[in-house]
């Protein structure tokens, strides 16, 4: 009889690595499966197999955990959109619990139904009608099997705090990712103080997502264990951060580069630079280590290679990749045979091929 399933807490609690996985609504708007703009997740209705295949390619990658379709999942925002006429959000959000558990269970992996901020706590700020959208959006995902909730892409804290209240009532575990900067959220709170209020408000794991670059999201990170250590308080820590490089923006968020959405290529972070992410992220203490926006399933792969001896396994895409390179040992061309060593790419300053180009931009905020 087959064992049940460890859960989050059990993983983190017995201090093992927890690999997420990357982003979807980028990857799937390059795929031709999502509309940029509103970024809605209808997808998951409309076009299974695309989903599918990408919680398949994050599993064999190495992610531990695989999250539901369901950014922007709201019915406030599904409206605004005018992306679906004729989908509900309870349509959709089935829908993706279905396809996450389906390829959950050809490994050892579990379920987070994701929510993420709404329109409605802009427009209104009313706390009853934010907490009515999550409620109905948690009825949905507790119909079917998940194993946790993650709350993601929250700029305002006091959102993701209200989120987390009404997501801790279902009993279950919750993860709550901001997407802020070191220099706190769009109110102005410090991210120490934000971990604070998601832990009071029942978070039993807290970090960031999205929005900046690898280590700008590590330091937030560490800022928030730094707060939750002054005041006594305890969570497990997570990150999510962003695929690309923005070094120009590493306050406003890369909405405000030039580039986003559909020029963001030449900003891609390298299987190289996640290692080093990675590793960073674990000696801070950081134990669910994953991606949001611009991870693709190998940046995933580079994730768990890097953090291989503390997991005590590779994933099965390792089989097709050579550690540092290794492979290409068996090049025909020498100076190809050259690179098949940690220090050349670990020490390799990409160029864009594109001689016009600044290396840096001006955000358009």
């Amino acid at each position: 009889m087959e064992s049940k399933r460890r859960g989050i807490l059990e993983r983190l609690n017995a201090g093992e690595v927890v690999v997420g996985d990357g982003g979807y609504v980028i990857q799937l708007e390059r795929r031709g499966y999502v509309k940029a703009g509103h970024w809605t997740p209808e997808a998951a209705v409309e076009h299974p197999e695309a989903v599918r295949q990408l919680h398949r390619e994050f599993l064999r990658a190495g992610a531990n955990v695989i999250q539901t379709f369901t950014f922007y999942c709201s019915e406030d925002k599904l409206e605004i959109s005018g992306n679906v006429t004729n989908i509900t959000g309870a349509q959709i959000n089935e829908a993706a619990c279905d396809l996450a558990r389906e390829v959950a269970n050809e490994g050892d992996a579990l379920v987070a139904g994701g929510v993420s901020q709404t329109p409605c706590y802009v427009k209104s700020h009313s706390e009853t009608e934010v907490k009515a959208i999550f409620k109905k959006q948690m009825d949905n995902f507790l119909k079917k099997d998940i194993d946790f909730f993650i709350t993601e892409y929250f700029e305002h804290v006091e959102e993701a705090v209200w989120a987390v209240e009404v997501l801790k009532t279902s009993g279950k575990p919750v993860g709550a990712t901001l997407c802020i900067s070191p220099q706190g959220d769009m109110h102005g709170v410090p991210p120490g103080e934000c971990a604070i209020r998601l832990v009071k408000a029942g978070a039993d794991i807290v970090g960031i997502n999205c929005h900046l670059d690898p280590l700008t999201c590590v330091h937030t990170v560490k800022l928030m264990k730094e707060g939750l250590e002054k005041a006594g308080l305890k969570a497990h820590l997570m990150i999510q951060p962003l695929g690309f490089h923005t070094p120009e923006c590493n306050h406003t968020g890369y909405l405000s580069l030039p580039e986003f959405p559909f020029a963001l290529e030449t900003r891609a972070i390298t299987r190289w630079d996640i290692h080093k992410y990675a590793r960073e992220a674990y000696n801070a203490g950081i134990r669910y280590i994953g991606g949001c926006c611009g991870f693709e399933p190998y940046h995933i792969r580079a994730i768990a290679e890097e953090l291989a001896a503390e997991r005590g396994f590779l994933p099965p895409a390792s089989e097709k990749h050579g550690l540092w390179g290794a492979a290409l040992e068996m090049h025909t061309k020498p100076w190809v045979r050259a690179r098949a060593r940690r220090e050349y790419w670990e020490n390799l300053l990409p160029a864009s091929g594109r001689p016009k180009c600044p290396s840096m931009a001006t955000p358009s905020y």
